[in-house]
């Protein structure tokens, strides 16, 4: 069988992992979940996965430690955890908002709130995943900040890493700290990337494919950790 975008996506969020070793992968969303844990069984296997309330699991879901909520604190201010988040948007440098549409002081939509965007962003390692790229979505500034990007000051921890979205995948190496294009997914067209993102994206290097999964990471991915193929109906082609 033919590897689909979400399998792209897939392996693109395992690779946020890369090089983190012994700390707390939050991912939010089931992509970023799949990405996390096919990174324990691979290329980071001392990365640890949690539940979200107080036990640590087996890539299997299977119970290993015990982490209660108050030691998470700890956890974030210390900086050993790579969370990645959700944006209803993201701007050109990385700010992100969840908290609301439209003029903060009367919103058109009213969103999640802030939750715990400040302190991500601020503390450790932050990445997104964004299932449908549209303008709508990567937009030229952020109607409110929930998470703080690279124009903000935010303190010596600050490190927005990558964005991966069902198009590509981006990060902030330049020199002003704008996002960049890092690699294109199979399939996708760079012109597709640019029509539907909201900001110019510079020309700094030239993109590449964003890579396939290993037959060990598909194998993993399609009868471990996904056999009822739920990745397809998050990922939109």
């Amino acid at each position: 069988m033919a590897v689909t975008r979400a399998e792209v996506c897939v392996a693109a969020c395992a690779d946020l992992f890369a090089g983190d070793g012994e700390i707390l992968a939050s991912p939010m969303g089931l992509v970023p979940s799949l990405g996390a844990r096919l990174a324990r069984l691979t290329s980071e296997p001392d990365l640890l996965l949690s539940d979200g309330e107080a036990y640590l699991l087996t890539p299997q879901g299977e119970i290993e430690g015990w982490l209660p909520y108050r030691k998470v604190f700890d956890v974030v201010a210390h900086g050993t955890r790579h969370v990645v988040m959700g944006a209803n948007q993201i701007d050109k440098f990385g700010n992100q908002n969840i908290s609301a549409i439209g003029d903060h002081r009367k919103p058109s939509r009213q969103l999640l709130g802030f939750r715990g965007a400040p302190g991500n962003t601020a503390n450790h390692k932050t990445s997104y995943w964004i299932p449908r790229h549209s303008k709508r979505v990567l937009v030229d500034a952020v109607d409110v900040v929930s998470g703080v990007g690279y124009d903000k000051h935010a303190g010596p921890f600050h490190h927005i890493h990558r964005v991966v979205t069902n198009l590509a995948v981006f990060d902030f190496d330049t020199p002003d700290r704008r996002m960049r294009l890092v690699s294109v997914h199979p399939d996708v067209d760079i012109q597709e990337v640019s029509d539907q993102t909201g900001f110019e994206l510079p020309e700094y290097e030239e993109p590449s494919i964003t890579r396939d999964p290993t037959e060990q990471e598909l194998e993993l991915i399609r009868t471990v950790l996904d056999p009822g193929g739920k990745r397809d109906r998050e990922v939109r082609v």
